[in-house]
């Protein structure tokens, strides 16, 4: 007898009381993530009114500093995880021992597991992010690609196209937030300084937070997304590039293309006035060191070995004193918030299972492909593929499940660059070119600015499922 969706949902809440609470709790940090603008909005309205009075009053100043916080879109999975855990501490039959069982991998059924890898992912993108971030690796993707912008020409028109297209693929290489945060840097010196149109700045912009999101699916180990799926599914490198590699690089050159040809005419009338790096600033040995740790860690992630990981990474950071004098201070705010953000996702999303299975189910492959994408734009993409990662029924060993796991990361990578919080490094690049826009960024102009190349991807991505 085929149940309803109600009804698989009731009796799954019936099985276990627990599920019901998890479920709230997670919809209450849905609702915290789309709230996050309003709070960091409010925080600086409160430091206007009372930041006169923080040396008098260290209360007001602990409210200050608790919504700067929740106002930071990575926090919000990791405080909310801290709640859950602390109610699963609490409920009555729970406690702290299933609640050190749940952390060890295993269910809330039992307090007795063996240990598991479960935050591999997590700090994984941490570890890779940081290094990824220091300045033989920035000097030696920088001078790439002002050595490509270069050899088509050197033109602000040229140096636009480069920059949009090798940046983003990149990201496959060293990560999505250090590729999204050099070409951010790149396009505010050697694009924005000619101040374009409204129109193209946000054409631009649209296309920098799109191209980023698939560009990152060259590889296992670079895209969020995948990174929070690849070792639930046994997806290495051959089958994500399989997969999602050729779609992204159609995508990338299809949308640049399409944009450069709308706006040649504003383009091609810019002239040259910023420097571009000619010579590598780092030492060429200290960047393969660095890129050979990179190489490392990925090799350590396919095998799981998180302790490995941490030596390692305890190993660098030594490396780094030693070289400090090609070094500069290393930049842990933004690889400590992602990693904070995905092991929130890991706690929250690993109690989500008996809802949304029961859903995706029920979609076949085109409508659970658009279905990602609107979800995506709502919410952070990898928070949608660890979802997808905790249905079984993906997981299987079938050309269903298999269409349906393509389908999923196809959509959460499709739907990456539709808003800010799509994707978590746009966070970063929007950081760094918000100032070229007057009154902030505009979600709606980026939306629509966005819809072109999420079609194409989208496109890109079922044409290459089909057909290759």
């Amino acid at each position: 007898m085929n149940l309803t969706l109600w009804q698989e949902w009731t009796q799954s809440a019936a099985a276990d009381h627990f599920n019901s609470v998890a479920c709230g709790i997670f919809l209450v940090a849905i609702i915290h993530a789309f709230l996050v603008f309003k709070i960091s909005a409010y925080a600086k309205h409160w430091d206007e009114t009372h930041a006169g009075s923080f040396a008098q009053s260290p209360r007001k100043k602990f409210i200050s500093q608790a919504l700067h916080l929740l106002g930071e879109v990575e926090v919000v999975f990791g405080f909310w995880a801290i709640i859950l855990l602390l109610t699963l501490i609490l409920y009555p039959g729970k406690g702290w021992e299933v609640m050190i069982n749940y952390l060890r991998g295993g269910d809330l059924k039992s307090a007795d597991s063996a240990p598991t890898s479960k935050f591999i992912e997590p700090i994984f993108v941490m570890v890779v992010m940081v290094v990824a971030s220091t300045k033989p690796v920035l000097d030696f993707t920088s001078f790439l690609l002002n050595r490509l912008v270069k050899f088509f020409g050197g033109t602000p028109a040229a140096g636009w196209f480069v920059i949009l297209t090798i940046g983003p693929l990149l990201g496959s290489l060293i990560t999505e937030p250090a590729a999204m945060t050099i070409a951010a840097l790149l396009l505010a010196s050697q694009f924005y300084v000619y101040k374009p149109s409204v129109s193209l700045s946000y054409a631009t912009l649209a296309l920098l937070f799109v191209n980023t999101s698939v560009g990152g699916s060259l590889t296992h180990f670079a895209a969020p997304p995948i990174v929070m799926v690849a070792g639930h599914w046994g997806w290495g490198l051959v089958e994500v590039f399989n997969q999602f590699g050729l779609a992204s690089i159609f995508t990338i050159l299809i949308s640049n293309t399409a944009y450069f040809f709308f706006f040649r005419k504003e383009l091609l009338s810019f002239k040259n006035k910023s420097e571009t790096v000619s010579s590598l600033q780092s030492p060429g040995w200290l960047v393969l060191i660095h890129l050979a740790f990179i190489a490392a860690f990925v090799v350590f992630l396919t095998k799981h070995q998180l302790a490995t990981i941490l030596v390692l990474f305890t190993g660098f950071l030594i490396f780094l004193k030693f070289t400090r004098g090609h070094q500069q201070p290393i930049a842990w705010r933004s690889p400590v918030l992602v990693g904070f953000f995905l092991a929130g996702l890991v706690v929250l999303g690993g109690l989500q299972s008996w809802w949304i299975a029961p859903i995706l189910v029920r979609l076949d492959e085109v409508t659970l492909m658009i279905s990602t994408i609107i979800l995506s734009a709502f919410n952070d993409n990898a928070t949608i593929a660890y979802l997808a990662a905790q249905v079984p029924q993906l997981s299987e060993n079938t050309s269903a499940a298999a269409g349906l796991r393509q389908a999923v990361i196809a959509g959460a990578l499709a739907g990456g660059g539709l808003t800010v919080i799509a994707n978590a490094p746009n966070l970063a690049g929007q950081t760094l070119l918000s100032k070229f826009f007057e009154g902030g960024v505009s979600p709606l102009q980026l939306a629509l600015w966005a819809l072109f190349p999420t079609i194409i991807a989208t496109a890109s991505f079922w044409l290459v499922q089909r057909f290759f």
